[in-house]
């Protein structure tokens, strides 16, 4: 048996994974978190519940968001979720159907001009916050390494 073998592969079982991990955990939160700001900068002013219920968790939204992009790290069991609306946005046309706001607000109708809140961010940040996830990856696994 080589000297200290036992010792690396604890510290691959062990410290690697949780570092690793540790730095994808802040980069997601971090990567929403800025996701999330963009999406309540570009939200109508007038809406403001709709503005209120713009966010982030881990797993499932909210009961009534809908749910739009997701950041996830399957390899690490990580998923964040990036909603819009819940139960207060939801609207009601003439002939009594529920609608969630956020999705008319996104999407428009034929009566209503779309305010596109939601991919257009997501879609400009998805790349950058893969890449922030990746770097604190690759900067967690030299710590260690050079430690």
């Amino acid at each position: 048996m080589v000297k200290g073998q036992q010792e690396f592969r604890q510290f691959m079982r062990k410290t690697l994974p949780d570092a690793v991990k540790n730095a994808a955990r802040q980069a997601m939160e971090e990567g929403a978190e800025r996701i999330v700001q963009r999406m309540r900068m570009l939200v109508p002013k007038d809406e403001g519940e709709l503005l209120a219920s713009i966010g982030w968790t881990w797993g499932k939204p909210p009961e009534g968001a809908m749910e739009i992009g997701d950041l996830k790290s399957p390899e690490r069991g990580l998923r964040i979720v990036i909603y819009a609306g819940n139960s207060t946005t939801m609207v009601t046309n003439k002939r009594g159907i529920k609608f969630q706001n956020a999705l008319i607000q996104e999407f428009g109708t034929k009566d209503r001009k779309a305010n596109p809140f939601f991919y257009t961010v997501y879609r400009s940040q998805r790349r950058a916050v893969k890449s922030l996830i990746t770097r604190r990856i690759n900067k967690a696994i030299k710590a260690l390494n050079d430690g």
